[in-house]
């Protein structure tokens, strides 16, 4: 941040030094301080736009017109914190005091590095059947299943929205009525969702290729049955730094062979490895699409994810991979499900 010095302004300045002020520093956002460096109040260029029709003179002093109840927070929050006060109070800016309301510091939602890129869509897989979480899926849609006392797609949901995210896309097929009914237009959740419904089963690529309207953006797509605490702006900024037209994302896996393992060339032994390691490279369910990629897409066909990426590949496209070292689960067998509950109920912080 260190933005305080930049833009603070006392009480007794005039409108029109206001306006100079903001437009020597472009921040559309001052801070009214005494001389003591306590915060007073806020102004902002709409303030001073709707003093000018109110036909308040240029000469008055800024005290006038400052909003004196602005919103605040404490130095030491991560920003996450920071942007979920800006997005739910509906402000770009947030100055930061300390015990005694004294000016410290301005956080600026636009400057975030951690929100640059949550203009994106996200697009969640949420029509499958859940079958290897049956019984628990016969009555509802795996996204509706519960991880501690909130479904998980709304975990999902409200962790993208902690990084700025606003506009989602689910893909619904299987009981997509409770799932529409619970999250409806995402007003409830301070979001924006909407529905891609499929008509008939089209993989996890497929449905993809149901989307209206335009789209400038790459967007994220993920599965609805994963928990992680991966920065998904710093996901986008790397997709775009590598100039793919596509990222996958992955997970490392390690399998431990449980006997010793005899090495051998030409029926003669020439090593024994006692339990070895394999680590291989998993795919997260996880990806990043740009807007053409997304348009090629065969329309109503049945067309998996991975059949798109080896599309890409065939076309001598540029597919970038990320690999995922923060918290991920894969909520889709029971005993996943089973571990991720313990794990949000206090055994594990995700």
């Amino acid at each position: 941040m260190d933005n305080a010095s930049k833009i603070k302004i006392a009480p007794t300045k005039s409108i029109k030094e206001a306006m100079q002020q903001l437009d020597e520093t472009s921040k559309q956002f001052l801070a009214v301080v005494d001389k003591t460096n306590v915060l007073l109040g806020t102004v902002t260029d709409g303030d001073i736009r709707r003093a000018i029709l109110n036909d308040v003179s240029l000469n008055t002093a800024i005290s006038f017109i400052m909003n004196l109840k602005p919103v605040t927070a404490k130095r030491g929050f991560d920003n996450k914190h920071y942007i979920s006060i800006l997005k739910r109070t509906n402000r770009k800016q947030l100055p930061i005091v300390d015990e005694s309301n004294r000016l410290e510091d301005v956080f600026f939602l636009d400057e975030c590095e951690d929100n640059k890129y949550s203009k994106s869509k996200v697009v969640l897989m949420a029509g499958g059947l859940g079958t290897r979480l049956r019984p628990l899926t016969n009555e509802v849609p795996k996204p509706m299943l519960k991880i501690g006392d909130t479904p998980i797609i709304e975990t999902i949901i409200k962790r993208f929205k902690d990084q700025g995210f606003q506009d989602f896309m689910l893909a619904v097929n299987y009981k997509k009525e409770i799932i529409q009914n619970y999250l409806q237009d995402g007003k409830p959740f301070d979001v924006k969702v909407s529905y891609i419904e499929e008509e008939q089963r089209l993989g996890t690529a497929g449905a993809l290729s149901l989307i209206q309207g335009d789209f400038y953006h790459p967007m994220i797509i993920m599965n609805s049955d994963i928990l992680t605490n991966m920065n998904f702006n710093k996901l986008i900024q790397n997709h775009i730094k590598s100039q793919a037209v596509a990222t996958v994302c992955v997970r490392e896996y390690e399998y431990q062979i449980p006997y010793g393992v005899v090495v051998t060339e030409n029926n003669i032994l020439t090593d024994i490895q006692e339990k070895p390691t394999h680590k291989y490279l998993m795919n997260a369910g996880i990806y990043v699409l740009n807007p053409e990629v997304i348009r090629s897409i065969p329309k109503n066909t049945f067309f998996d994810m991975p059949d798109l990426l080896i599309k890409m590949l065939n076309q001598n496209q540029k597919v970038n991979v990320c690999t995922i070292k923060d918290y991920w689960i894969d909520i889709g067998q029971i005993e996943d499900y089973k571990r991720a509950n313990s794990e949000v109920m206090g055994e594990k912080h995700v």
